[in-house]
């Protein structure tokens, strides 16, 4: 059979793509190398407790908010969400807190009464997060002129620019501190990143009463009703070109399938390997995305506690031991800086049950096991793990005292558990690296020199649900073109 799309993926970018060109009519097969679909969505059952790998919260799903349209074109508005508290995300550095709160002026309310002489600063920086979020879908908009503002974002350094508007070096921490869901890089961030990565939650921040493969079965289900295919463990190994167009995918299994357009959620070096032989792509492209440096990957410490050792909490807690928020994660020492995210009870008891510890782990600290396989990388790979999973715990223990004791049992993640069952070089958890010194270079577009050739996911222009949601959008518009997505998120936005 020939399918009008093709694509190659089945993390949450490819879902998503998947489940808008099946919408709009078109014959769609998505391949999945693995046995489960969802990519970072993915969920693991332990002790009889289903565990996340990659999805904590979300944020911008209240009414008119950013994130809300696309989502309900998506049908995953009707998802089990759950509000977190205003003071969504609270922030201990050394002795000292802050807190997130949700709402722009509340947020900047919040700052100001701990950093009064900054006061102007933190308005300008509260009105920039605000102005992110009312912009971020203009370039669909088929009606709107072409503007500069996401182009200026992306081309002025994140650090250049809070060090420029702030002068109270820990309000600079303190306002980087919950980033630890992008890579704080002194020498590449854009503010773009930044302003967006935070922009979405000051809206409105939500947690999944359940796991976030929730969002991948709806999606699944979703792709299905409207005619789509989805073929789990069929990795990809070839992309055919004739005639300058690619014709059919092969895979590892011998199977072959042909199409007309073909989009790819895995990373862009990957998918040029795929292409072996091409009139269009050059070998100047391929070099490019073969260059591409990847972003750090995360250390995930999953604890399941014992019954009634302590209350649910309904925020995230990010804990660092000084104010090195920027650098902590390179430095030779101890974990310096950890996320306690906890897990929506569902037995209505009002206590934890499941909390997760998230610390940033660069690819050389496990580079030295870069060639071995789960389960098979030796004792000394065990050891680094119970060590760094020690050392979260001890510093999540400045925010939850006796967090040690309350384990009944814990399970721990590395870089490599994530590129051994996504397929994400090094194990990378925000994608390639975005650097606003060359922003033409590292953020991607959908298209590719091959006409019938797209990319999606987080290795584009940005990176978590929000991120590639806005990516998988960008691309389904180059298919469908930008009246069909812009006309469809102001139905979603109904």
């Amino acid at each position: 059979m020939r399918y009008d799309v093709i694509i190659i993926g089945a993390g949450l970018g490819g879902l998503e793509c998947a489940a808008l060109l099946a919408g709009a009519g078109r014959s769609v097969l998505l391949l999945e190398r693995g046995a489960r679909i969802g990519g970072c969505l993915q969920s693991y059952r332990r002790e009889g407790f289903s565990f996340d790998t990659g999805f904590h919260y979300v944020g911008g799903l209240g009414e008119g908010e950013s994130l809300r349209a696309a989502f309900g074109c998506l049908g995953l508005l009707d998802l089990p969400w759950h509000r977190m508290d205003t003071a969504f995300d609270r922030v201990l550095i050394g002795d000292r807190s802050f807190a997130f709160n949700q709402g722009f002026d509340a947020f900047a309310d919040g700052f100001e009464r701990e950093f009064p002489a900054e006061r102007e600063a933190i308005r300008r920086y509260a009105a920039l997060l605000r102005q992110v979020g009312q912009r971020q879908w203009g370039g669909l908009d088929p009606s709107a002129a072409e503007e500069s503002f996401s182009a200026d974002l992306l081309a002025t350094g994140a650090w250049d620019y809070l060090t420029r508007n702030f002068r109270d070096p820990l309000l600079i921490n303190a306002l980087s501190a919950t980033s630890l869901k992008m890579e704080l890089r002194k020498e590449s961030l854009p503010l773009f990143t930044l302003a967006h990565g935070n922009s979405g939650f000051i809206e409105s921040a939500w947690r999944l009463a359940g796991d976030g493969s929730l969002i991948a079965q709806r999606l699944a289900e979703r792709i299905r009703e409207r005619g789509g295919t989805i073929r789990c463990r069929s990795a990809v190994t070839e992309l055919v070109e004739r005639g300058g167009r690619l014709v059919a995918a092969r895979c590892a299994d011998g199977e072959e399938y042909e199409g007309d357009l073909f989009v790819s959620d895995v990373h862009p070096a990957l998918t040029c390997g795929w292409v072996r032989r091409s009139e269009r792509m050059r070998p100047v492209y391929r070099h490019r995305l073969q260059r591409l440096a990847n972003t750090f990957g995360m250390f995930t410490v999953s604890l399941l506690l014992k019954p009634g050792a302590t209350r649910y909490f309904n925020w995230n807690q990010y804990v660092y031991r000084r104010a090195d928020v920027w650098d902590f994660y390179q430095k030779d020492a101890p974990v310096g800086g950890v996320l306690v995210s906890c897990r929506v009870p569902t037995d209505g008891s009002g206590y934890a049950r499941q909390i997760d510890l998230l610390t940033p782990m660069p690819w050389t600290r496990c580079a030295d096991w870069g060639d071995t396989s789960v389960g098979r990388r030796g004792e000394a790979y065990e050891a680094m793990k119970r060590r760094v999973a020690d050392e979260c715990v001890a510093l999540a223990e400045r925010f939850l005292p006796g967090l040690s004791g309350m384990v009944e049992r814990r399970y721990t993640s590395t870089p490599l558990t994530y590129r051994d069952y996504t397929a994400t070089p090094e194990g990378s958890a925000y994608g390639a690296r975005k650097d606003y010194r060359e922003p033409l270079t590292t953020v991607l577009s959908p298209r590719t020199p091959i006409p019938n050739l797209l990319l999606t996911g987080q290795n584009l222009m940005l990176h978590g649900v929000h991120g590639v949601t806005m990516t998988a959008l960008l691309t389904c518009a180059e298919a469908l073109g930008r009246a069909y997505i812009w006309n469809l998120l102001k139905g979603g936005n109904e």
